[in-house]
């Protein structure tokens, strides 16, 4: 027993999930969410999107970093792009989706799932908007530092403690929750497991865990606990640096969770 792509039970397995970040059209990836420490992996998104396909991904997660900073869209013809050139490919698409008019112009462009971080947590009401609007297409994202969500591009931390922000969300229709830790982000020094197993245990919604993850024991350790006891467990794990620098093997760490081996 495992998790569909609407986040509910059904026999398959935990999701791998590579990520594409962009800033400036090209694929990045960041260090702690700073954007003056990034690291280009590609100038031709599409390609890479391309070869994690060919890698065998099921989901593909991409940020708009600008966006996220800009509070709009600010890659959105790339991520159109994308979406077109892979249609049976499901995607979500976070960074800068504050208003309806966002949304909608990544939901007619194909995407999948819509990714509400710094404008879920100013604003519960626009989430449960969202929900009626794009039934079945939010997800929820929650960056968090020591426990403490951040907004704004992880810019600015609030007093907020990632569980009762998910909290709010409960029976709204989201399908999922990106839970990020900030300080693990393309460190690559392992997921923070335990607070993401916390958050799954006490969320009625499931978690896609994402941050720091760097080789197969991370995805070993999440799958574990991809269904918790209590909680609605982990459905996804985000992975960025570790495959694009080939610490981690995405059709590996995929074919692990199929397996179903603990």
């Amino acid at each position: 027993m495992g998790w569909g792509l609407d986040g509910q039970h059904v026999d398959t397995a935990m999701l791998v999930i590579p990520a594409i970040d962009l800033k400036d059209g090209q694929c990045v990836r960041l260090r702690q969410g700073r954007m003056e420490d990034s690291t280009v992996f590609s100038d031709n998104p599409v390609a890479q999107a391309q070869h994690w396909v060919d890698q065998g991904a099921r989901r593909l997660h991409i940020v708009d970093l600008n966006g996220a900073f800009a509070g709009t869209p600010v890659n959105g013809d790339i991520v159109s792009e994308i979406a077109r050139t892979f249609p049976e490919l499901p995607i979500q698409i976070g960074g800068g989706i504050r208003d309806l008019d966002s949304a909608r112009f990544y939901a007619e462009a194909g995407v999948n799932y819509l990714i509400i971080g710094t404008q879920a947590v100013k604003d519960p009401q626009f989430v449960q908007q969202a929900c009626a609007a794009f039934p079945e297409k939010i997800i929820v994202g929650i960056d968090a530092v020591d426990g403490k969500v951040a907004t704004e591009g992880w810019a600015d931390v609030s007093e907020l403690e990632a569980d009762e922000v998910v909290a709010r969300f409960s029976g709204m229709g989201v399908v999922a929750v990106v839970y990020t830790d900030i300080s693990r982000d393309g460190m690559m020094q392992g997921a923070n497991i335990d607070a993401t197993v916390a958050l799954a245990e006490r969320s009625t919604i499931p978690i896609i865990a994402s941050g720091g993850i760097a080789k197969l024991a991370d995805i070993v350790d999440l799958q574990a606990v991809s269904e918790t006891k209590t909680g609605a467990g982990i459905m996804g794990a985000i992975t960025g640096r570790a495959i694009y620098e080939g610490k981690l093997d995405l059709a590996e760490a995929q074919a692990y969770c199929d397996s179903g081996d603990k």
